[in-house]
């Protein structure tokens, strides 16, 4: 079968990291029967490195809110791990300030979610030729001083943030991290003065809204 101009011993192989699971597995088929391509999936930052260790891929297509990812450190940690392999962000809108300085790392685009996926392929082949995709639509602006509150933001801050962002109460989200209600509502207030964020449901809002989960 012959996908992108290659034949079967040159397909192109794809890692999906997203922790959509029905999202992941509706693009992987349809990379896989459409153009018959490779695909490989993740669900969290470390499955991510891990599948990058373990095997040679020619594109990534990444998640920003996956389990595990802190900003633009995780994505400069992916696309070293990635070696040859083009990265790009797999996600909903970004501000302007972060897709650069995502794009002076080495990621070679953004691919909204939005994107109907019959028009996957042909982004997809675009990237692998060379060429950095970023549909302008998708990108928002932000200020610097808004960047630098989500930069400040501590592992376990991020980590309460997105799963009080996902809907879990204090006492679950200390479970998850084997501590007290007290540390998380600790975080939580930390989170929310950072962001300027009225309680836990406007940061949850906040931190959609910049793209920092």
């Amino acid at each position: 079968m012959i996908a992108d101009g290659k034949d079967n011993s040159e397909e192109l192989r794809v890692l999906i990291a997203d922790d959509h699971r029905l999202l992941g597995e509706a693009v992987a088929n349809l990379l896989r029967t459409g153009a018959g391509y490779t695909v490989g999936t993740a669900e969290t930052f470390e499955t991510t490195i891990s599948a990058l260790s373990a095997h040679k891929h020619d594109i990534v297509l990444l998640d920003l809110k996956m389990p595990g990812m802190v900003g633009l450190a995780s994505v400069r940690t992916v696309i070293e791990k990635a070696g040859d392999a083009k990265v790009v962000l797999f996600t909903g809108q970004v501000d302007r300030h972060f897709l650069n300085s995502a794009l002076d790392l080495g990621v070679k685009g953004l691919i909204p979610k939005t994107m109907p996926l019959q028009s996957l392929i042909s982004v997809i082949q675009l990237i692998d030729s060379g060429q950095i995709f970023v549909p302008m639509q998708e990108i928002t602006p932000t200020s610097g001083g808004e960047q630098a509150a989500a930069a400040q933001l501590t592992e376990k801050e991020h980590f309460v943030l997105r799963l009080a962002a996902d809907g879990m109460t204090n006492k679950e989200i200390a479970r998850d991290m084997g501590t007290t209600e007290v540390t998380v509502k600790m975080h939580m207030r930390s989170v929310c003065k950072k962001l300027g964020a009225r309680n836990r449901a406007h940061a949850a809002i906040i931190s959609r809204e910049r793209a920092i989960l």
